[in-house]
């Protein structure tokens, strides 16, 4: 997990600026459920906002680096109570390259 910077990071916030938040997280933390929906959310976006609540302070960049963690992305921005998290799309490899009807 790191924090993304630089240009990078200010096309990311252009990008985000417009999403509603994907996953609300609580005061009882990243669970196992909040785990396969930010998994679940990733796969079809690289790009979530995720709303921090119930928690204040020094509290909130604490678990905002811990849900970044959890779910393998990078913090983009932290305003409030709302964290923008990057997950970078994987290529897929050379040997998961799928063929039209067995041709190249």
């Amino acid at each position: 997990m790191i924090w993304i910077r630089g240009k990078k990071a200010r096309e990311l916030r252009s990008l985000g600026h417009g999403l509603n938040p994907a996953v609300s997280i609580g005061k009882a933390g990243i669970t196992p459920s909040i785990c396969a929906e930010l998994d679940r959310m990733f796969g079809l976006t690289p790009l979530l906002k995720v709303r921090l609540v119930g928690v204040e302070g020094t509290e909130r960049k604490e678990l905002a680096e811990e849900v970044a963690e959890a779910a393998k992305a990078d913090i983009v921005q932290l305003i409030g109570k709302m964290v923008l998290l990057h997950r970078s799309v994987q290529e897929p490899s050379e040997g998961s390259k799928t063929t039209m009807g067995g041709l190249e």
